[in-house]
């Protein structure tokens, strides 16, 4: 009888459910309005970030308070299950909190519709252990940078 082969994950649990996460908040915002989306959206990233450990959900408040303060025309919404900020459907921005992956920092990162071209090699991921009057205006800067 030959031996059956088992295939390994090759994705964590995390992983997986941020995909499943990436599929649902596709296939709901396909069907509204932009004010419904917009709507729709704040209110996930809420809901995302109240569902969060106590230090990653007081960053990520803080986080939505200064980019939705920074630039009011980015959108809300959810990316892999994580809080976004989007520009004429596209995300620009997002809060990676560390207990979303199990790692030991949170990150504020970019995609690639944000425009932080600097040269031929740029960051477009940073690790935030703290928010400190400078930490924020980085973010701030950045984000108002990344969506002009």
């Amino acid at each position: 009888m030959p031996a059956t082969k088992t295939k390994a994950n090759i994705w964590t649990d995390e992983e997986r459910a941020a995909m499943l996460a990436s599929a649902t908040e596709r296939k709901k915002s396909a069907k509204l309005s932009p004010a419904e989306e917009r709507a729709a959206g704040e209110a996930e990233v809420r809901a995302k970030l109240s569902g969060m450990p106590a230090d990653d959900r007081r960053m990520g408040e803080r986080i939505h308070e200064l980019v939705t303060k920074a630039v009011p025309s980015l959108n809300p919404k959810t990316y892999y299950g994580m809080p976004a900020y989007a520009k004429d459907g596209k995300v620009i921005c997002f809060y990676k909190p560390k207990s979303k992956f199990k790692v030991r920092y949170s990150t504020f990162e970019f995609q690639a519709d944000a425009h932080l071209d600097d040269g031929e090699l740029w960051p477009v991921s940073w690790a935030v252990t703290a928010l400190t009057p400078k930490t924020e205006a980085q973010i701030v800067a950045l984000v108002k940078k990344a969506a002009s």
